[in-house]
């Protein structure tokens, strides 16, 4: 899994260069530009991925570490 989560890491990479909507003026719902729309879907995603990645990705003996803090130990 966590080489999903890389890859939706390139992909929110590759998606972010927006080329195709640069010149487009067209209004969603009659008020937000389109590339605006664009980018916050990629906010969306890119907190998408954040949390798979803290589930999935995350270093497993960093969460010992600290439970092993946590509990008074070193």
């Amino acid at each position: 899994m966590r080489y999903v989560v890389w890859l939706l890491v390139v992909a929110l990479i590759i998606l972010h260069q927006d080329l195709w909507y640069w010149d487009d003026r067209t209004l969603v719902g009659g008020f937000m530009p389109i590339t605006l729309l664009w980018q916050a879907g990629i906010s969306v995603g890119a907190a998408l991925v954040w949390f798979l990645a803290t589930i999935f990705a995350w270093p497993s003996d960093l969460i010992e570490e600290t439970q092993q803090e946590a509990e008074g130990g070193e």
